[in-house]
């Protein structure tokens, strides 16, 4: 067990935020391939202070979970601090709050939400502050700020001096949103100075990505895409590998308690998302692939996947 952020974890590798992907069926999945943390997706604290039934629906959490660190986003404190109260009376069944300054989608940032924050580092750290006041851990996610690293360290210094236990670095900038490459070195100069408190993330792909980024001093690895891609990748960093039928069952797990807890069409939305990695490397994985991706129904997927996988 190690001490990351101000909390007792099992491994240094984590399940990221993701807005419609990271709900409780999925960090169930995850926890149980040997994820360390998983994050609840961005949850809007000013429809926590609104008493939003479907903000509320996405904070209900699993004891099948690992431990979980609820993402807020707010424009500024007093509407993040107040949803973080809101969160407190719901139930403590949170390891940690979470702030986004990362999202770089403009329904997200219009408002001076997500990665607009970067542009404030006083605001920012009065986030932090107010969050710290609460007597949880406070995460933050980030991008990085521009061409020049030294901003992005001065935002991040800020945010330690206010308290920030865990800050996460996205090597994309906001204007690059999801495209092009995830620089490293702002994360390998942030991992140095600051040493201890620096997550990384970003085109996390593969194992030698994951030891790149703790070769750096990185303290913890944060998937996103890369754990769609290749969900058993917590599996194979853990030393633990499995038949492609052992991989099959639980997906088809997993499927099955989405359909139960979130209906078949969330549960074909999210097992498609897997599917690809499944079929990559089987015999005629082109066509299986569009099979699976124009499939209805939950059973015609599972059918797709059952085909590749076991033909």
């Amino acid at each position: 067990m190690i001490t990351i952020g101000g909390l007792t974890l099992k491994n240094r590798l984590c399940l990221a935020p993701m807005a419609g992907v990271t709900t409780i069926t999925v960090r169930e999945f995850f926890s149980s391939l040997g994820a360390a943390l998983t994050h609840t997706e961005m949850i809007s604290c000013a429809g926590l202070i609104r008493d939003n039934a479907k903000t509320y629906d996405m904070m209900k959490v699993s004891e099948h979970e690992a431990p979980l660190v609820i993402q807020l986003f707010a424009n500024d404190d007093k509407v993040l601090v107040s949803g973080a109260e809101c969160v407190l009376k719901f139930g403590n069944k949170f390891s940690a709050f979470g702030i986004n300054m990362a999202c770089p989608m403009p329904k997200i940032t219009r408002n001076g939400s997500g990665s607009a924050l970067l542009k404030d580092s006083v605001k920012a750290s009065r986030m932090v502050s107010g969050l710290k006041s609460l007597g949880l851990p406070v995460w933050v996610k980030i991008r990085r700020l521009d061409d020049d690293n030294n901003n992005t360290l001065r935002f991040i210094e800020a945010l330690l001096r206010a308290g920030a236990d865990n800050v996460c670095i996205h090597g994309r900038t906001p204007s690059q949103r999801y495209e092009g490459i995830a620089d490293r070195s702002v994360i390998a100069e942030s991992s140095k100075r600051f040493k201890g408190y620096i997550s990384a993330s970003g085109d996390v792909k593969t194992i030698e990505d994951i030891n790149e980024y703790l070769s750096y001093g990185s303290i913890m690895v944060m998937l996103a895409r890369g754990a769609i891609s290749n969900p058993f990748l917590f599996e194979e960093f853990n030393g633990t590998y499995r038949t492609n039928e052992s991989k099959l069952e639980s997906l088809l797990k997993f499927s099955q308690r989405t359909l139960e807890v979130s209906g078949e069409h969330k549960a074909v939305v999210l097992l498609k998302r897997f599917a690809g990695s499944m079929l990559r490397y089987t015999e005629g994985s082109a066509e299986l692939r569009r099979r699976a991706m124009m499939s209805g129904s939950l059973e015609e997927l599972r059918n797709v996947l059952r085909e590749g996988v076991m033909n």
